[in-house]
């Protein structure tokens, strides 16, 4: 059996798309995943599974939400061994000076340094981003609220049909969650 980690976009953000975490986490039990927790509201849920196939489970999760709330729900699945990689490989670590403001945007297919290479960097001030395999290191020194690079700016501008991001507290957290028992 092995862990990973469900990120849902989109959820819980205003009136759209309200999920509560005790009914997702019945869900994912009902789809007959093991050891099922979540963290924080904005969807992301650990959970054991037999399953070997990310894009399947995704698929899975995602059809599963829409038929029972209705609403379409983009869903990404990471294992366990891969959000740690991402963890360890954290390409601006001499740099960020604010976990809260440094995001990995996790994406639903490969990104290449090429494609970034493309943005005009400059428009873009202080903000920094480095390509990941499947997902992209954005930090954002002069916060979040105010910034241009916004999930829908990567899915659209890197083709991808799925764009959600995490601040790097969460990711760590999600990570140190993997590593233990589930509740």
């Amino acid at each position: 059996m092995s862990r990973y980690v469900a990120l849902l976009r989109g959820i819980n953000v205003g009136r759209n798309k309200q999920i509560p975490m005790a009914d997702l986490k019945e869900l994912l039990v009902g789809l007959g995943h093991t050891d099922v927790s979540t963290l924080l509201r904005s969807g992301n849920a650990l959970f054991g599974s037999d399953g070997a196939d990310e894009t399947a489970l995704a698929e899975q999760i995602s059809a599963a939400l829409a038929q029972r709330f209705g609403a379409e729900v983009g869903v990404l699945v990471r294992g366990r061994d891969e959000l740690a990689a991402i963890t360890a490989a954290d390409p601006l670590a001499d740099r960020v000076t604010d976990p809260s403001r440094y995001l990995v945007v996790f994406l639903s297919a490969p990104v290449t340094q090429q494609a970034l290479d493309a943005i005009d960097r400059a428009a873009y001030g202080t903000e920094v981003m480095v390509a990941g395999r499947r997902e992209v290191y954005v930090w954002l020194p002069d916060g979040i609220a105010d910034s241009k690079l916004t999930q829908a700016f990567f899915q659209k501008r890197l083709s991808v049909d799925i764009a959600t991001a995490r601040n790097w507290n969460t990711v760590t957290k999600l990570v140190k969650l993997l590593d233990g028992p589930g509740e």
